[in-house]
C-alpha cells in the first residue's frame, strides 16, 4: 500500500467492483473520463480480469480515505502504459464518490503517485490527458507540480461537438518531493 496524508492507495479487489459500477454509470463521474457509455457489472468484471494481467506496476490501484477506524473508497487511480526505455508514463484518476469531490484528495492522490513514479519506478516523465473544461482536475493537477506541454485541437468528439484535449506533465527534473 501506498500512505499519503489522509489517503492510501491499495490493490483494487473483485469486491470493489459494484462501487466501480455504480460510480461510472454516473454521468457526472464518467462526463471526464475517456468512456462515453454506461457500463455493466460483467463489463467491468471483464476489465478487472484484463487489469490483473498487465504488469504490477499498471495495475489500477482503489483511493481509499481514513473513515472512523477503518477505511473508505472514494476512487481509482493508476499508471499505465509505461515506456520502460523513455522511463514514461501516463497517469489516471477519478474520485468516484461525490461527496468527496473539491477537498484536495485529487491534488494528493496524485502527488502520492509522481512519489511512487519518480521515487520507486524511477520514471523521467509523468503525464496526463484532460479536457480544458476540467477546472477542477486541472487545478488538482497544477498544484502537484503539472504543467501544460500541449493542446490537442478538437482531438476529441464528446456531446455532439469536438473539443480540445491538454497534456499536462512532471518530468523528474521538476518534481519536488514532499518532506
Amino acid at each position: 500500500m501506498l500512505y499519503g496524508k489522509r489517503i492510501r492507495l491499495r490493490g483494487n479487489e473483485r469486491s470493489d467492483l459494484p462501487k466501480f459500477v455504480e460510480w461510472l454509470n454516473d454521468p457526472q463521474v464518467r462526463h471526464y473520463l475517456s468512456m462515453s457509455m454506461p457500463i455493466s457489472q460483467v463489463s467491468e468484471e471483464q476489465w478487472f480480469e484484463n487489469m490483473l494481467k498487465r504488469p504490477s506496476e499498471e495495475q489500477s490501484l482503489g483511493i481509499e480515505i481514513k473513515e472512523g477506524d477503518g477505511w473508505r473508497l472514494i476512487g481509482n487511480c493508476e499508471l499505465f502504459d509505461i515506456k520502460w526505455r523513455a522511463r514514461s508514463a501516463e497517469v489516471g484518476l477519478f474520485i468516484g464518490d461525490r461527496s468527496f469531490w473539491n477537498q484536495g484528495y485529487g491534488t494528493e492522490v496524485m502527488r502520492l503517485l509522481l512519489r511512487h513514479g519518480f521515487g520507486t519506478l524511477n520514471l523521467n516523465r509523468i503525464f496526463l490527458h484532460v479536457d480544458p473544461e476540467n477546472v477542477g482536475g486541472i487545478r488538482a493537477y497544477q498544484k502537484a507540480g503539472f504543467i501544460q506541454e500541449a493542446r490537442l485541437r478538437e482531438s476529441v468528439f464528446r456531446d455532439g461537438k469536438y473539443c480540445d484535449d491538454l497534456i499536462m506533465s512532471v518530468l523528474r527534473s521538476e518534481w519536488t518531493p514532499e518532506k
